[in-house]
């Protein structure tokens, strides 16, 4: 009776050796994909005195790797998805507002078209793209020229954070040299 149960241990770890075998996983992404919240840090710490998130954006963050990122690998003038891969996606879990616009709670798609002194922000109702190859414009919710912003060291990997003032909250995107910033009201 031992070796039976000796031989059936052998036996299913022989399988299960195989059956792991057989699942190919992916390598690890080259622009691997991060979350920010704002209020910054509020599910981290999920406690009744921190605050609900009101805002959550999910997107790829490529890197610089030596290349110049505007004007070359991100065209000026062309919609770019804000990251790698599939499109960036934003989520409001309430109502707020975005240049005088009402915008419903909901996720959405955010994309820009970068130029060299000025970016327009898009919000977009169309989601589960891959980058803005099938980008429509007559699904866009909002759009808005915010202005660049230089900064002097790179910022090597693609960067969004939030900052804040009263009831605006600045979703900021850095990448390379550059900076904007999207006000974003709360009530």
């Amino acid at each position: 009776m031992k070796k039976f149960s000796l031989l059936a241990v052998v036996l299913f770890a022989a399988f299960s050796v195989h059956a792991q075998d057989a699942v190919k996983f992916a390598p690890l992404d080259a622009s691997p994909v991060d979350i920010s919240y704002f209020p910054n840090k509020a599910v981290k710490f999920k406690k009744t005195d921190n605050p609900n998130p009101v805002v959550k954006v999910i997107y790829a963050r490529p890197s610089v790797k030596g290349r110049t990122i505007f004007g070359d690998v991100v065209k000026f003038g062309e919609v770019w998805r804000v990251g790698a891969n599939e499109n960036t996606e934003i989520k409001f879990y309430k109502a707020v507002t975005i240049d005088g616009k009402k915008i419903p709670a909901g996720t959405y798609s955010l994309f820009a078209i970068p130029e060299k002194d000025k970016w327009t922000i898009i919000i977009n109702k169309e989601l589960d793209l891959w980058g803005g190859y099938a980008y429509d414009e007559s699904k866009d919710f909002v759009r808005v020229s915010v202005p660049v912003k230089s900064v002097s060291e790179v910022i090597e990997a693609l960067s969004i954070a939030f900052t804040s003032k009263d009831s605006v909250a600045n979703l900021v995107i850095g990448w390379d040299k550059t900076t904007v910033e999207l006000p974003i009201t709360i009530k």
